[in-house]
């Protein structure tokens, strides 16, 4: 059976979406499960103990433990939000693949939300603070751009895709 193409596009609109939300899941699992890995990541990036030596943004570094684990725990609960909206967008998505067009237009606002937080970890946090005010631009060993960089690029391409006026089936 041949479908229209306004149907394929309201699945691949889901699909992104579920992607995205077992991405986040996966992160979140993955930092409280295996917590210090990415906690030494975190810690190192805020120490900026990796910069180029002598570098004259040295003093914008922390060297404080609480706060690196304030840090970590607040980036991972952030991460468990966003997992929440992408998955509840998308189910709320495939529920509505069906629907009438304002219907699964409206069914969208989870999935932003969490398409939304995801840009303000991956590019807020990760490539404003942690690689413009720590400098982690300058690591090669504690330098998470590259990484973040693809997730952005995807969220923002998902965040278009959702954007994209919906038809009547």
């Amino acid at each position: 059976m041949m479908y229209p193409v306004q149907f394929l596009f309201r699945i691949a609109k889901a699909m992104a979406v579920a992607a995205i939300g077992l991405m986040a899941l996966l992160v979140v699992i993955g930092n409280t499960t295996d917590y210090f890995t990415n906690y030494h990541f975190v810690e190192h990036v805020m120490k900026m103990d990796t910069i180029f030596p002598g570098s004259h943004l040295y003093y914008r570094h922390i060297n404080n433990v609480f706060l690196f684990h304030a840090g970590y725990i607040v980036l991972i609960g952030t991460e468990a939000a966003m997992a929440f909206c992408c998955i509840k967008g998308s189910l709320l998505l495939f529920k509505n693949l069906r629907s009438a067009a304002a219907l699964f237009h409206a069914s969208k606002n989870w999935a932003v939300a969490g398409i939304i937080i995801g840009i303000m970890i991956w590019f807020l946090g990760f490539e404003v603070v942690g690689g413009e005010w720590f400098a982690m631009w300058q690591s090669s060993v504690w330098n998470g751009l590259g990484a973040a960089e693809r997730i952005v690029s995807f969220l923002v391409m998902v965040l278009i895709l959702l954007h994209f006026k919906e038809e009547d089936l």
